[in-house]
């Protein structure tokens, strides 16, 4: 019969203590924390008294129970690693595969710096230093240089900086302009500048009307142009006939070319005054013999 804490017989399943009620009572009549009681009482049951090594501490006898085959763990204890006399933590650690305090191989250390580095803030100020080092960024692999580039450059800020200076280097820019794509990115790139430039240029630069209206008359600029190359090659070409005779056959050349200069003229009045920019037949077919 079991008695409940008043006295009165305990129902099943209702006033008994559970396990971890029981582990909780002991754990406060002895000043120890719940969880410290609950390992203590799992590493005991791991380990009956004929198993148990007086020269292994509690700790290894914890870290060592953790092994599930009953006849492996029951042998691992009563043999220490090689040149020793007796188990240590780390050792105990390090053949259940666990982390140790005071790591020695390469592959140890790597296991305990990604532990401490779990923090961000911890993770990126050693990675900084760590790459401040010549001799260690030397032997990062290529391939997993490009990939530390990659991340650090996730930030469009720091990706335009570093791309920046990278171009300003002759043969990483002749290099990198030879991949189609990037070279088509620059180009697109220098269009759509391009146009930013000159929409923010319309859209806040005080001369930008008289700019827009130059476009916009940008074939009365092409007539003066010619107008005036055309008066200044008959103005150095006209004094040069001074007591000059020209032949027949000359005087007829120039009287056609005086004709369909004439033509021109006209021609480009009407388009000017009315808009209309279609020539006559006549006039058609003296160009189209230019």
């Amino acid at each position: 019969m079991h008695v409940a804490d008043d006295g009165r017989e305990a129902l099943p399943g209702r006033d008994l203590f559970t396990v971890r009620q029981a582990l909780t009572r002991l754990a406060e009549d002895i000043g120890l924390r719940r969880t410290t009681v609950e390992n203590a009482r799992w590493t005991a049951s791991r380990w009956p008294k004929e198993h148990r090594q007086a020269k292994a501490s509690f700790t290894v006898h914890r870290v060592l129970g953790s092994i599930p085959d009953e006849e492996e763990r029951f042998a691992a204890i009563k043999t220490p690693p090689e040149r020793k006399s007796r188990w240590t933590v780390d050792d105990a650690n390090r053949r259940v595969g666990r982390q140790v305090e005071k790591p020695i191989s390469s592959q140890e250390k790597i296991t305990a710096i990604h532990t401490l580095a779990r923090d961000e803030d911890v993770a990126a100020v050693v990675t900084t230093d760590l790459l401040r080092r010549p001799a260690v960024a030397s032997q990062v692999k290529p391939e997993n240089r490009v990939r530390v580039v990659e991340e650090f450059t996730r930030d469009d800020t720091v990706a335009v900086t570093a791309v920046t200076g990278l171009l300003r280097r002759p043969d990483v820019a002749f290099k990198a302009m030879s991949d189609d794509t990037a070279r088509h990115q620059v180009n697109s790139a220098q269009v759509e500048r391009g146009r930013q430039a000159r929409e923010e240029f319309e859209n806040t630069s005080p001369v930008a009307p008289a700019v827009r209206h130059i476009d916009r008359t940008v074939e009365f600029l092409d007539l003066v142009t010619a107008w005036h190359a055309f008066v200044a090659a008959a103005g150095r070409a006209v004094p040069g006939l001074r007591d000059r005779t020209l032949a027949e056959d000359e005087r007829t050349i120039v009287h056609e070319n005086v004709a369909k200069v004439r033509a021109t003229l006209d021609w480009i009045e009407t388009a000017v005054d009315t808009g209309k920019v279609d020539m006559d037949s006549e006039l058609a077919r003296m160009l189209g013999s230019e």
